[in-house]
């Protein structure tokens, strides 16, 4: 129970403080960065505290029911290898909100942004901590979200605007990608459990499905680890706020595709195919990656394609079927973590206090920033492979197996030695060119600002990093020894290898390379000075090779030509003709499912049909018919004959006793109908046409006359023959048995809505809230122009104003029986016709009388209505309630029904699906006043300039 309880806690605990930041005002940011800063360390001491169950080679682990008959359940794992992961993510990331608190100005939105921080690092901590396939692509999917508005949170730079683009359109595909691969794997494995998948290697590696999940997954990950050919994504990324870099680019983003090989390096790896893609890959991004950040003018570019480098030398290693190559790719990883997100903090340094991160405007900062000159120059040395810094034992771990892979009979494996020496090489190069042309140069004297020293706890998660670079690096068996042994027993289990993590194994070949590697660096940075004094933008012999120009000319074609041709072939902007072709297509695919066997009529007798619901449904019909014949002529006479024809509906439901759906039914038309009502005044104007073109017009609406009767026909030949059919054993049975004894109300079909089914209802709610929302988007920007619609001049609405004025105040004195009425709908819900969702429409309702009695400024000024809030209140205690049955060990939205003893009033009964009812209360009468609000306000707008709202029903962007 507490490993359960610490697991859960250290990937709530930022989620829920990424809620409270967001909440906090904008000139609170010390508040703001002692609550980052404090989340950041609670997660790191849960996952401290779980650690002793993983140190004997074992997994703390956590399942909690879900959807168990398909198996899926939230299943928490962590082992060795998950622990070193969650230990970086929290742990620098408690470093960059110290270091971030004095980075960011205070003209930023500092609550959005570690709001944005924390989300992102309960993201990774849910990522690498999943023990389920699914649940791991679902984090997977929550980091590129999350990094995107992290990348793009200078939202008035275009350059952060392209390169969230860019960064979300790359990792999100192979996101998609990752979800098709891990449900093959699944289907090959029989289950998505990680342990159970874990344990069949030779299953899955055997299996005619490998190849295809293989491709899929490696695509989600090297996407994701911006490995050639998906590199280009990483460096555009380099506009977001350096804190964002140091965290997503060293120590999480990037390296959850690391994560996710090596968390499949047991069941995947050890074939051809898995060797040739990774090795492939990792070998092009390690030297080209390398190669290019020797020649860039911008250090967080040059440090950006160091990462790149650093990260195809971790996959390289990964695509070795050895498992001493898997000890130096964890070290590798966890070195990179350290000297990378230290180099990306002192670049920050040096932008924040000389205004440039351009290097040849930096030279000579040693004098008036020594400091930091001495942190970067240890980071860098680290990052080239020194000796005595954490860099130098990895990277002669690297070229120890390179060179027992050059064993091997193939080309790649042939040519690893010297690909490594070359990029060894390189890194050398470009650490120079960062040093000493930052900080050793002549003094230019051409910065913005004039250079000076940070503020000293600025510089502090710099000089922890710096000083775990050096420790490592000089103790490495008894510092990071003990961690690196459970990470990499917690892969390899059994056939975990021996290996050394001495400094000095005496004079070999792979110490050969390493002073080949630092001798050959010097010298090519030494000849290529003249070049970079000429001040040359690009890379020679490639420039004609820029990933970011291949991928805005694929964008081009993808969302201008192809989607251009696609929508000039199958799209049109008639909405007429959408739900013509949605209409025809439905009709089709349920011929096509009815065809091979037919539709049968069942055995019941039928009843005759009553005269009184005869004349129903024929007023209802000539209703409908009415409504599309006028539809032509007189716009409100339609509106007013539709009506009618749901009023019908109604009646129908009512004799057939369905009056949960009656009531649902007549709310919805009020609604409906007020709304479109509001909505007429902005149709165009009528155009009369040609003749020629009118009977054009007259056989479209024949043909639409006809669809629609085949459509209508169709749903009413298979409605009769469900309703003909006595089956003992129906889905009926099953909840008319279970509503009251498991769900603890008699009203069957709320019980379902909120109990049985209440996770589709959820579902529902929530795409309530995103389509009113996007009403609300699309509305504010609309402007009618007052001659192209159908709407009445100012004085015939003041003329009609004044004859509302005793209705208006009828409707008024109405308003709180309709609350109660609301309330009562609610209340009575569970056990009797009403319910959360009819009870928001009856308190809208309310709202909607309102503003036709007053109009939009009288409800402003005495109704203070906050749709967005009663919209987010509802959705969080909807699945706040359903999350409440975790903490009892029940699946998602589990119910409980008791009695509740009132004293004088009695037993009452009580269930928790009550509280889940009243989010749906609260959700639905948000989205339904957000669309009034939207619609009212564009119909004030077209008659007069009004001056904006006040707060109470002010919403974002609505000016």
């Amino acid at each position: 129970m507490p490993d359960a309880l610490y697991l859960s806690a250290a990937i709530a605990l930022p989620f829920l403080g990424a809620l409270v930041s967001a909440l906090l005002p904008a000139n609170a940011r010390r508040w703001e960065a002692w609550l980052a800063g404090g989340v950041a360390l609670a997660a790191l001491l849960m996952v401290w505290l779980c650690y002793p169950a993983v140190t004997g080679g074992g997994a703390a682990r956590v399942e909690i029911p879900w959807v168990p008959q398909l198996g899926l359940n939230l299943v928490l794992r962590m082992d060795g290898f998950a622990a070193v992961f969650a230990v970086m993510v929290a742990g620098i990331g408690f470093l960059v909100v110290l270091y971030a608190r004095y980075y960011m100005s205070s003209d930023d939105p500092i609550p959005r942004f570690f709001a944005f921080l924390l989300a992102f690092m309960g993201s990774m901590m849910g990522l690498v901590l999943s023990g389920n396939l699914i649940q791991l692509v679902f984090f997977w999917e929550l980091t590129s979200l999350f990094s995107f508005l992290l990348i793009g949170y200078w939202q008035h730079s275009a350059a952060a605007r392209d390169g969230a683009r860019m960064a979300l359109t790359v990792t999100a595909t192979g996101g998609l990608a990752l979800f098709a691969g891990m449900l093959l794997l699944g289907h090959i494995v029989g289950s998505y459990d990680l342990d159970v998948v874990l344990e069949s290697g030779n299953l899955i590696r055997e299996h005619a499905l490998y190849l295809p999940a293989l491709v899929l997954i490696l695509l989600g990950a090297l996407t994701k680890s911006a490995q050639f050919p998906f590199h280009f994504w990483l460096p555009q990324a380099m506009a977001a706020p350096t804190p964002v870099s140091a965290y997503l680019h060293s120590a999480t983003l990037v390296k959850a595709g690391i994560f996710l090989m090596a968390r499949l390096w047991p069941v995947m790896a050890g074939t051809d195919e898995w060797f040739w893609i990774l090795g492939s890959a990792g070998m092009i991004t390690l030297i080209l990656g390398a190669y290019v950040a020797i020649f860039q003018h911008d250090v967080k570019g040059l440090l950006a394609y160091s990462t790149i480098s650093h990260l195809g030398l971790i996959t390289l290693l990964l695509s070795l079927n050895s498992p001493l190559a898997m000890v130096a790719a964890i070290f590798h990883t966890m070195n990179h973590a350290t000297f990378k997100a230290s180099l990306f903090m002192a670049a920050g340094i040096i932008d924040h206090e000389t205004g440039t991160r351009d290097i040849r405007r930096l030279s000579g900062l040693n004098k008036t920033m020594p400091f930091t000159a001495r942190l970067a120059l240890v980071a860098a040395a680290a990052m080239a492979g020194v000796p005595l810094l954490n860099g130098f034992i990895s990277k002669e771990m690297f070229f120890t197996e390179a060179l027992t892979a050059s064993t091997a009979p193939t080309l790649l494996h042939s040519i690893m030695p010297v690909a490594a020496t070359i990029a060894g090489i390189f890194a050398v190069t470009y650490s120079l060119r960062f040093i000493h042309g930052a900080f050793f140069g002549p003094d230019t004297g051409d910065m913005p600002k004039v250079p000076h020293e940070p503020p000293q706890f600025m510089r502090v998660p710099v000089e922890v990093l710096v000083f775990g670079c050096m420790v490592v690096g000089i103790l490495p068996a008894a510092t990071i020894g003990p961690f690196l042994d459970v990470a990499v027993r917690s892969i390899l289990g059994g056939e975990t290898p021996e290996y050394s993590l001495a400094v000095w194994h005496g004079v070999n070949l792979p110490l050969v390379m390493s002073v080949l590697a630092l001798i050959g660096g010097v010298v090519l940075y030494r000849l290529l000075q003249r070049h970079f004094s000429t001040g040359v933008e690009g890379t020679p012999l490639l420039r004609g090779l820029d990933g970011r120009r291949i991928f805005d000319q694929a964008m081009v074609f993808l969302s201008w030509r192809f989607a251009r041709t696609l929508e000039r072939l199958l799209g049109t902007a008639r909405l007429q003709m959408q739900l013509r072709l949605m209409v025809v297509v439905c009709f089709g695919a349920a011929a096509l499912a009815l065809l091979p066997q037919g539709l049968a009529l069942g055995g019941v007798q039928l009843t005759r049909v009553d005269p009184v619901v005869g004349l129903i449904w024929a007023a209802g019909g000539l209703s409908a018919i009415g409504a599309a014949y006028q539809a032509k002529y007189h716009r409100l006479a339609a509106l007013i004959l539709l009506g009618g024809a749901g009023l019908a509906t109604c009646l129908t439901f009512v004799w057939f006793s369905a009056p949960d759906l009656a009531v649902t039914q007549l709310l919805v038309e009020v609604v409906t109908t007020v709304l479109l009502l509001l909505g007429l005044r902005w149709m165009p104007k009528r155009i009369e046409l040609p003749g020629s073109d009118r009977l054009l017009a007259r056989l479209r609406r024949y043909r639409d006359f006809g669809i629609a009767v085949a459509a209508g026909a169709g749903l009413t030949a298979i409605s009769y023959a469900t309703m003909t059919r006595a089956s003992p054993d129906g889905i009926s049975r099953h909840f008319l048995e279970r509503a009251y004894v498991e769900g603890g109300g008699t009203n069957v079909v709320n019980v379902i809505l909120v109990d049985f089914r209440g996770f589709d209802t959820l579902g529902e709610i929530t795409v309530l809230g995103i389509v009113a929302l996007t009403v609300f988007a699309l509305l504010r920007r609309f402007r009618p122009a007052p001659e192209s619609i159908g709407m009445p001049d100012q004085q015939q609405a003041g003329e009609a104003r004044d004859w509302l004025a005793v209705p208006a105040v009828t409707m008024r004195l109405l308003f709180p029986v309709i609350c109660l009425v609301a309330f009562y709908l609610l209340l009575r819900g569970h056990d009797l016709p009403g319910g959360g969702f009819a009870g928001g429409l009856m308190l809208s309702i309310g709202i909607l009388l309102q503003y036709m009695a007053g109009g939009t400024r009288w409800v402003e000024d005495h109704l203070r209505v906050h749709p967005l809030r009663w919209m987010a209140a509802g959705l969080l205690l909807a699945a706040g309630t359903g999350t409440a049955a975790l903490f009892f060990g029940r699946p998602f939205l589990t119910s409980y029904f008791a009695y509740a003893d009132l004293g004088i009033l009695g037993k009452l009964p009580m269930a928790s699906a009550m509280l889940f009812d009243i989010g749906v209360f609260a959700l639905v009468f948000g989205a339904t006043v957000l669309m009034l609000i939207a619609i009212a306000h564009q119909s004030v707008r077209s008659q007069r300039a009004a001056p904006p709202p006040p707060p109470s029903t002010a919403l974002p962007g609505d000016d």
